[in-house]
């Protein structure tokens, strides 16, 4: 939705002679019982080229006399951030000491996007207090106060990412005046991170300045700091206190701190206290978080091949491009062509009054076509007039083209970037036929992005035109920072990690669902899908994710942690019970606002248009649709406080415009736990009902049990190794397949002796060209050259041809190829203080015939069942461990009966195995000695000497 911002301009003669402060203003925050106090911080001011305006103490830059007159007894300043809803009350009070009336202004910039919730204020005893009323209500109360004589007025703003928020009243001598403002916004990641933005504009000294950030992320905090480019003027003022899930910044300057120089007059606090941060991220399919009725659920995956791009830069190069504009196109487009991956696709297509082509195919971003891409762009002379239709369609035709020769790779993504700074002065002027023709020629997997340079472009016709074509439109400012700015959207789009990203919850318990499916994702973003859960239909909140990673189907699965978040918020005062329903009412009232100016009947936008208005009553925000106004306990002095027009787009600041569908539309291939995809645990299927009861299994420091069919016997022995041997498990050229292991060691020795256990485990796939590498701590699958890493903690399934991956949350992974044979891996994990022990790997292999007659390895050597006969049973050494000849392979061992353990059913105590255990790690069972079974490699084939 449009950055709202909302103006007040009132001139108000005061007719009291005093006016007490009040004391009921927010209560003062207590300092965290579990913070640890780093470094001073640093202090970022962003200075703004524009003119000074009058702020609430007046005008700055004064004498002292002057400014003594009217003095600015506080300035606070208070936020709260939880789970990137964001909340923040701006607060002044000010006092008239001149023997003559002074205009006071109160005159804050409040970031676009945010919505106002409440405005109050005081004057000399009058307190006024605001209320949501729809528009023409609101009009029409502001139309009878102008009709008593009161002066009331809207101020408009263009400024660069902020909005104002202005009244001004005029007060007599000895008067004291109190403001006090609250709006609410949604931090969005961009590039990494989450950037908490404050305009501080006291326009003079304030006796007392306080600035709180209060900031609690129940993911934990990955990092926060506080830039600085202040040139050290505040170089130690700031103070941020850092926890693992929240922290605090606060900014208190003295007086003799904010002035400029040791004897000046004038502050030094006109800027913007920036405070940069970003959360943990354990698990792939997000944080689902659960409270009061509402949930959201936050999605930035990181550990991904980017996926190859087929972009087409589409540059106006009309005459109105001409001087700055146009110089600061080009140096960004030259670093931009510098960023492409060899394995990207590009052209260039600028236009005037006429269209023309750099290549007229795509081609590859080799350094020698990004070469001679930037000298073609240097070489451009802006002019003539501006055929925006025909350049969109050519850039169209040439994607659609390259698809139909099947010159695209199925999987990349096909992206448009316009940059245009007017409306079309040629060929097709009508904007809606433009917006019509774009819409009947693009394919489905094509986005269009649209950059607006400067305020003659229609800007809201940008905002239709990407949002209709899975894209966002943003305004670049014309002016000396043009090129950063450009550079920093590309920056943004430039690495899709995922396509066709779909969220997916329970219809019976889940109503009211935002946007939940997604063209795109790109790298060091985020996605937020929000609704309301009804606790009394379900006890637990589960989602499932579908999408497409460069080499692989996802299907992310997550299950929401509702008690830990509750207790966790109970313990702490600052963060915001309500951040669920604000964040879900933010989300939908600008999903709406969207889909009205895409409405495609009169009736669909009245239909939209109802429940824009009554959520922003119920929520008591000011948007398009609604005004504030703010009046006096008699009711007799009323004000008005609207909002500019909109610009029709979604969630300022975000990089997502998607859809809505139906739960049950998940694609075909997906299979849901707990519905098994194959003969072995699918994801969060109990394990009991779906694992075959005989297999071939690797556990502990490492025990094999081998099962034979055909004999119907677990044969069982040990193989004592060292740390960081690697050990072939199953080798078999002819079909492509090999499994490796790779041992580590315990902690220290055991009565003598170190353990080893399988840390790590090694696939190939050779007929796939996949690799699948499992450790305690990830799941890395590549394939040509591209990776993608899952987490133990996710639960997921993975699709890569043939190839089956399914991940089951701190417990198993279990891998198919197609239908014919699989494997599973269980995760063991002990108390990380464990003096002894370490997590460690157990592996599952069923018997199958579908390995050549030339597999072998420690397990399959036995994919080939040995005749064996097991006889002359007689006690053992130990009464309860009995002993047996077994005759295998041309030999008589001495075995012994004991018991291993399987631990699919029972993953702590596990189940018993009886099993004949062979001595001397398997000598005489196992082809050759132990150690011919060692590879330099976790994906070397075994080799014998």
């Amino acid at each position: 939705m449009k950055r709202l911002t909302c103006f007040l301009l009132w001139f108000f003669l005061s007719e009291a002679q005093g006016f007490e402060i009040l004391t009921n203003a927010l209560p003062e925050f207590a300092e965290y019982g579990d913070l640890v106090e780093l470094a001073p911080g640093k202090f970022q001011f962003v200075p703004e080229n524009r003119r000074h305006q009058r702020s609430v103490s007046g005008e700055a830059g004064k004498t002292m006399e002057d400014v003594d007159q009217v003095t600015l007894y506080s300035y606070k300043v208070q936020s709260t951030i939880t789970s990137r809803m964001a909340t923040t009350m701006i607060q002044t009070k000010v006092v008239n000491n001149s023997p003559q009336p002074q205009n006071v202004v109160f005159d804050v910039q409040i970031p676009k996007g945010a919505f106002i919730s409440n405005f109050s204020m005081s004057v000399d005893g009058t307190t006024f207090t605001s209320s949501i009323k729809e528009k023409t209500v609101g009009r029409a109360l502001y139309s009878q106060a102008k009709a008593k004589g009161k002066t009331a007025g809207l101020v408009r703003s263009r400024a660069l990412d902020m909005e104002n928020f202005k009244t001004e009243v005029n007060v007599l001598p000895g008067a004291k005046v109190q403001f006090e403002l609250h709006y609410q916004e949604v931090k969005w990641r961009k590039l990494g991170s989450y950037e908490h933005r404050i305009h501080l504009q006291p326009g003079r000294l304030a006796k007392h300045l306080e600035v709180d950030v209060w900031i609690t992320e129940p993911q934990g905090l990955k990092f926060l700091h506080v830039p600085d480019t202040s040139d050290g003027h505040f170089d130690g003022v700031p103070v941020i206190s850092k926890g693992h899930q929240k922290a605090h910044v606060s900014f208190k300057p003295t007086v003799a701190q904010q002035r400029k120089c040791s004897n000046c007059s004038e502050t030094a606090v006109d800027g913007e206290l920036v405070v940069v941060y970003d959360v943990h991220r354990e698990e792939k399919a997000g944080e689902l978080e659960v409270f009061n009725g509402y949930f959201v659920h936050f999605f930035a995956p990181e550990n991904m091949d980017p996926i190859p791009k087929n972009i087409l830069f589409v540059i106006d190069v009309s005459g109105s491009m001409w001087g700055v504009k146009m110089k600061q196109t080009v140096e960004a487009m030259k670093t931009i062509l510098d960023d492409l991956r060899t394995d990207d696709q590009f052209s260039v297509v600028d236009f005037n009054h006429n269209v023309r082509t750099w290549r007229n195919d795509l081609v590859s971003a080799s350094k020698t076509q990004v070469t001679d891409a930037k000298k073609y762009i240097e070489k451009i002379q802006p002019s003539g007039g501006t055929n925006i239709n025909e350049a969109l369609l050519r850039a169209i035709f040439i994607l659609n083209e390259a698809n139909n020769l099947g010159l695209l790779d199925p999987n990349s993504v096909s992206l448009i970037i316009l940059v245009s700074d007017g409306d079309p002065t040629v060929g097709e002027l009508k904007l809606s036929k433009i917006q019509k023709n774009v819409k009947q020629n693009i394919r489905d997997n094509i986005s269009l992005f649209s950059l607006g340079i400067g305020f003659d472009v229609d800007y809201d016709f940008l905002k239709r035109l990407s949002n209709d074509n899975r894209g966002i439109a943003q305004r670049i400012y014309g002016n000396q920072d043009t090129s950063t700015q450009l550079k920093k959207f590309y920056n943004q789009v430039s690495t899709p990690l995922l396509q066709n990203v779909q969220f997916n919850y329970p219809h019976t318990s889940v109503t009211d669902v935002t946007q939940n499916s997604f063209h795109n994702y790109f790298g060091g973003s985020e996605i937020v899908v929000a609704g309301k859960f009804d606790p009394e239909k379900s006890e637990q909140l589960q989602s499932i994710i579908t999408a497409t990673s460069a080499n692989t189907e996802l299907v992310l699965e997550t299950l929401a942690q509702m008690d830990d978040l509750e207790d966790f918020l109970s313990k702490d005062k600052h963060a915001d019970p309500d951040f669920t329903r604000k964040l879900w009412a933010y989300l939908t009232i600008n999903q709406l606002l969207a889909e009205r100016s895409l409405a495609p009947t009169a009736a669909a936008k009245r239909k939209i248009t109802k429940t824009i208005l009554q959520m922003s009553l119920e929520h008591h925000i000011v948007t398009p649709l609604t005004a504030m106004v703010i009046e006096n306990e008699a009711g007799n002095e009323r004000m008005l406080a609207d909002a500019p027009p909109q610009d029709h787009s979604c969630c300022s600041g975000a990089l997502y415009y998607g859809s809505k569908v139906a739960p049950s539309s998940l694609p075909s291939w997906v299979s849901p736990s707990p519905t098994p995809r194959t003969p072995m645990p699918a994801v969060g299927a109990p394990a009991v009902e779906i694992t075959p009861p005989h297999v071939m299994r690797v556990e502990n420091d490492p025990h094999f049990i081998i099962y034979l069919p055909k004999s119907q016997k677990n044969i069982c022995f040990n193989i004592d190794s060292e740390p960081g041997k690697i050990l072939n498990l199953v080798s078999d050229p002819e079909s492509g397949i090999l499994v490796n292991g790779q041992l580590i060691g315990a902690k220290k020795p055991n009565n003598g002796k170190l353990s080893t256990y399988f840390g790590k485990l090694g696939f190939y796939f050779q007929s796939e060209d996949m690799k699948i590498e499992i450790s305690t701590e990830t799941i890395t699958m590549s394939r040509d050259s591209r990776t993608s890493i899952l987490s133990w903690s996710d639960t997921a399934q993975v699709i890569s041809q043939r190839v089956f991956v399914a991940v089951k949350k701190e417990k198993t992974v279990t891998i198919t190829l197609e239908k014919e044979m699989s494997f599973s891996v269980l995760l063991h994990r002990v108390w990380k203080k464990h003096p002894t022990n370490v997590d460690f790997l157990g592996i599952y292999i069923p018997s199958t015939n579908k390995f050549s007659p030339k597999a072998h390895g420690l397990i399959g050597q036995f994919m080939h069942e040995p005749k064996i006969r097991i006889f002359n049973e007689r006690p053992g050494k130990d009464p309860e461990k009995p002993e047996a000849s077994m005759e295998v392979k041309g030999q008589n061992l001495v075995v012994t009966r004991g018991l291993q353990k399987d631990y699919r059913t029972d993953t702590v105590f596990g189940t018993d195995v009886p099993c004949w255990f062979v001595h001397n790690s398997g000598k005489g069972f196992i082809d050759r000695h132990y150690k011919d079974y060692f590879v330099p490699q976790l994906y070397s084939f075994l080799t014998w000497p």
